[in-house]
């Protein structure tokens, strides 16, 4: 019997699961400003000297802090500074929203010094050539927070220094707060999480249909107000990329009763049970011993309780309780590059072709962005409900270790101690073959068994309900019992027997 999902065993007991963006922050560049070599260009074409660069920016920079105080004097806020680095700006933030409510509009201006990329005239003795070369350094930003009829509370980080990289950042959760409210769907909402909604379906509707093109009208509109000097770079728009997303899949509990007995178990068993390969396979990837350095479980506390999380370079997942009313699955990725999907791709030379390529990192990905979180999100809670089920598990025990007589043919049951078993075993939980699963002749490379000998142990699988076969191929893929079988099977003996023949002996 294949192990039952978490919705499904706890569904007398959940309001319902819901899947949407939780923290999004975009960047903005300036194209043809954004890199030394075209900041350089524009300069030359403008007539200016390269070493006259800061006298060429300090205008610019004026005008970002004039734009603010007129902005704060119209709305009637003031401008905070802060200057030391363990003042959290959302806590300030949350102190004026309590006293001011969440209408539309202004919330709170913080400015802060802070390190920002910026050029640097050069002159490159060797051949007697002028130009910039990129540099870092620390100017004014300003965070003007707003709360967006749209977007719920956002912010746009602005610098007042060239090449102007704005940062503007909103949650997936209040722009479907907003949304719901749209349409007079009731709900009720505890910080960036949905605790119950009257119209679930509805919800989930609204939170798959985020537009990436409203988002861009919103940070133009924004970008323009805020930042004011596109114009003298000759642009009209910015070129907004995806620095971070988060995709969650919250599991909505009736009871902070039922979740706190349920998170316990899962979260004293993940740590040890997701090693290198199983959180590659999470996140779609391949395992390799150059990726298996960088992959880790992290368990630590949070205000809101414990959270597991498992890193793989620019992407983690990771599962938490959030005030004991809801079980998050999230995945985070720092770089959209590090997942690929098909997609038209242009050539230097040749007309365009479809394949296998990088996400691209415009706002607009983040359609296809959705798709493949949402499946990370789904891979690992498969795995979460693999842990939990004591009695089914007694029951699955049984059906593969013990062998089947009396039936045609007779059925070998698993001996999870055997070398042989085990190799096999291990080697069906690799990464490569989580997402396309896996022929005869892949195993037969990295095992030491004949062709005959191969065909009969994957009958054998299959007659047990480990394996299934691709309809119309030759390849195979672990089914939900198999996943959970060698997952345990492994954690038993590695981390319980192996522990204790060693202090026995």
């Amino acid at each position: 019997m294949a192990t039952t999902a978490l919705t499904d065993r706890y569904a007398a007991n959940l309001h319902g699961v819901l899947s949407c963006y939780d923290r999004i922050i975009v960047t903005g560049t300036l194209p043809g400003a954004c890199y030394a070599g075209g900041m350089t260009s524009f300069l030359y074409s403008r007539g200016i000297r390269i070493f006259d660069y800061p006298r060429f920016a300090e205008p610019l920079r004026e005008r970002i802090r004039e734009r603010a105080q007129q902005v704060c004097q119209a709305a009637g806020v003031h401008i905070e500074h802060v200057n030391k680095a363990h003042i959290r700006k959302e806590e300030l933030v949350a102190r004026v929203l309590a006293e001011r409510g969440d209408a539309p509009g202004l919330v709170h201006v913080i400015s802060a010094m802070e390190s920002c990329p910026s050029y640097k005239p050069w002159l490159d003795k060797s051949n007697g050539h002028i130009y910039l070369r990129p540099d870092m350094g620390k100017c004014l930003h300003y965070y003007f927070y707003f709360i967006d009829q749209e977007f719920g509370l956002c912010y746009l980080r602005v610098p007042t220094w060239a090449p102007f990289t704005l940062q503007f950042y909103c949650n997936g959760h209040s722009a479907l707060a907003c949304s719901l409210r749209r349409e007079g769907i009731e709900f009720v909402q505890e910080d960036n999480a949905f605790l119950r909604v009257a119209d679930l379906q509805r919800a989930q509707a609204l939170a798959d249909a985020f537009n990436p093109e409203q988002l861009h009208r919103c940070l133009t509109r924004y970008a323009h107000w805020l930042c004011p000097v596109a114009d003298v770079f000759a642009q009209d728009d910015w070129h907004w990329s995806i620095r971070q997303a988060e995709y969650s899949s919250d599991l909505m509990f009736r009871s902070e009763h039922i979740l706190v007995a349920l998170y316990d178990a899962l979260s004293r068993q993940a740590v040890l049970a997701a090693d290198a390969p199983r959180v590659a396979g999470f996140l779609g990837k391949k395992i390799t011993p150059a990726l298996a350095q960088e992959i880790g479980s992290r368990l630590s506390t949070r205000i809101e309780g414990r959270c597991i999380k498992h890193a793989m370079g620019a992407a983690s997942v990771k599962v938490y309780d959030k005030f004991s009313r809801v079980l998050r699955g999230e995945t985070t990725v720092n770089d959209v590059s590090f997942f690929k999907h098909h997609r038209r791709v242009e050539h230097k030379v040749g007309e365009a072709t479809r394949e296998l390529a990088p996400l691209k990192k415009s706002i607009y990905s983040l359609i296809d962005l959705r798709e493949i979180l949402l499946g990370c999100n789904q891979r690992y809670l498969a795995f979460l409900s693999s842990l939990d089920d004591p009695s089914a598990g007694e029951r699955n025990l049984q059906r593969l270790s013990q062998p089947r007589v009396g039936v045609d043919p007779a059925v070998k049951g698993l001996n999870f101690f055997n070398t042989t078993d085990q190799a096999l075993l291990r080697t069906l939980q690799h990464g490569e073959f989580n997402i396309h699963g896996w022929r005869r002749a892949d195993l037969l490379a990295q095992l030491d068994m004949s062709a005959s000998a191969m065909t009969r142990q994957l009958r054998r699988l299959r007659a047990l309900g480990l394996i299934k076969k691709v309809t119309h191929t030759y390849r195979y893929y672990l089914t939900r019992l198999g996943r959970a079988a060698i997952a345990a099977a492994c954690s038993l003996t590695r981390f319980n027997i192996i522990p204790a023949m060693a202090a026995a002996h």
